[in-house]
């Protein structure tokens, strides 16, 4: 039978990495990487016999990629301290990679199941607002993560299927939550354009953006369905691209207006 690690890298995650940990009891292996923590997450992983990284990375591919070269199995489920598996989760991970050849590399998309709070938001997810697939479940050859500071670019072996059961993933707890969320990601989004070559876009431009990700997320993606709270979502997601250009044309390094 080929073991499963299970992979969480994790930042000051003391209030989610109880029910997370313990979704995993019947993985053979967590490794948990902890980057700059400064919490209780490191006593608290103790109680569930992980195997504990810590240090310091400037990046999120980095991290994590860090993570999957101390998984001692061949494949591994990553998984995020906000997301929570089951037990069928990982019972149909086992069964998958047991009927693969040896030597078999690739991955499996995971379906996600997202929730603001306790309430399901099943349409209009999309980019940095949630997912409703991930290649989560992979061999440790067949994943390398970029080096964008923000929602790093993957690298993948190819796609073996797609599993039935999800994880679930409590991506905010409320409005609150999401616009807190919306001003740390634009002005990490903001570095990662300002260190690019290419030259920041026009105002023009970067609205016609905004406004294709709000149709994307509202029309194509169904958020309509989800009422106010998709419209939430979709205007979220636009208001992503234009706050990250627009700290990045207007502000420095230090987050300060520039001169």
């Amino acid at each position: 039978m080929k073991n499963i690690s299970a992979l969480i890298v994790a930042h000051n995650e003391e209030k989610n990495l109880p029910l997370c940990l313990a979704s995993l009891n019947d993985i053979n292996e967590i490794v948990l990487v902890l980057d700059k923590t400064t919490d209780n997450s490191r006593s608290i992983a103790k109680n569930y016999n992980c195997k504990i990284h810590e240090g310091s990375w400037n990046n999120e591919g980095k991290r994590r990629n860090f993570g999957i070269s101390k998984c001692s199995n061949n494949w591994i489920l990553e998984i995020d301290s906000d997301e929570r598996a089951n037990i069928d989760l990982v019972r149909e991970s086992q069964e998958k990679i047991n009927t693969l050849k040896e030597n078999t590399d690739g991955y499996f998309l995971v379906p996600f199941v997202n929730f603001v709070g306790s309430k399901r938001i099943r349409y209009g997810w999309g980019a940095s607002w949630g997912v409703t697939h991930k290649p989560c479940l992979f061999h440790k050859s067949s994943k390398v993560w970029g080096s964008e500071p923000i929602h790093p670019s993957l690298k993948l072996g190819k796609k073996l299927g797609t599993l039935d059961n999800s994880i679930n993933h409590y991506i905010d707890k409320n409005i609150s939550d999401m616009i807190a969320r919306l001003d740390r990601y634009s002005t990490l989004k903001a570095v990662e354009i300002r260190e690019s070559t290419n030259k920041i876009p026009s105002l023009a431009i970067t609205i016609r953006r905004s406004i294709t990700r709000f149709w994307k997320c509202y029309v194509s993606r169904k958020g309509y369905k989800e009422g106010k709270w998709g419209f939430i979502i979709a205007l979220f997601a636009a208001l992503f691209i234009l706050l990250s250009y627009l700290k990045a044309d207007l502000e420095d390094d230090n987050n300060n207006p520039k001169s």
